[in-house]
């Protein structure tokens, strides 16, 4: 009895690529990226009226001008609903979306800590203005960092957050990308100019426009790279 080498060829290699190819697939054909962008960005829009009719600003007079504090109301009507429904409907559309491809779905994470961000970050920026109430609105300008953590916490940075579980979820590079892009725009408010003779009850819009327009030429633009022949 003998035994002998016989040559494996690019057989190994090749079954190896395809198994990676298959899973690449199998990942890319999980995705519905643009679903959770547009609900996002749906959410990001209907929320103007709340932010709008639930400000209250209150204004006092300080040499020509006038120092003015502001209570989003908004905030508390309407985000914490309206996150912790966006991340059900995003679930239950990934979950549809793959029993008729016939694959399983990942979003179950994402939904259940876009829920719990939501609580946390509610919590904490009740807890903000809580301390702000007890303690009275510092005379001089808030340092850097305290704005950004406000911005944080605030629904536009949960969303971000959350987006960056999404992107893990999916090793979806280009969402990891446009999350971090997106978190850009939040975090360092954009308002080129506008609403600067709105009045006072417009201040926070325009950062929202934007952010809601992001989200929404995010989902466009996820949704023609799917649609793209492979």
């Amino acid at each position: 009895m003998t035994t002998e080498t016989v040559p494996a060829g690019g057989e190994p290699r090749r079954l190896l690529s395809d198994v990676h190819s298959l899973a690449r697939q199998v990942r890319r054909d999980q995705r519905a990226t643009w679903i959770a962008l547009s609900i996002l960005a749906g959410a990001t829009f209907v929320a103007i009226p709340f932010d709008y009719f639930f400000l209250v600003a209150h204004c006092t007079p300080v040499g020509d001008g006038a120092a003015c504090t502001f209570d989003r109301r908004g905030f508390l009507y309407y985000w914490p609903p309206a996150l912790l429904l966006s991340y059900a409907a995003i679930a239950l559309c990934y979950v549809r979306i793959a029993r008729r491809r016939g694959l399983g779905a990942r979003v179950l994470p994402y939904a259940i800590t876009g829920a719990a961000l939501t609580v946390l970050f509610t919590a904490a920026w009740v807890g903000i203005r809580l301390y702000l109430a007890h303690h009275g609105t510092p005379a001089n300008p808030l340092p850097s960092w305290a704005l950004l953590l406000d911005r944080l916490v605030a629904p536009a940075g949960t969303i971000g957050v959350a987006l960056l579980v999404l992107a893990r979820l999916e090793r979806n590079v280009p969402l990891l990308v446009f999350t971090l892009g997106y978190l850009a725009v939040v975090l360092v408010p954009i308002d080129f100019g506008w609403g600067r003779n709105w009045g006072i009850h417009t201040t926070f819009l325009p950062p929202q426009i934007i952010a809601g327009t992001v989200l929404l030429g995010g989902a466009v633009g996820f949704a023609l790279a799917h649609r793209r022949p492979r």
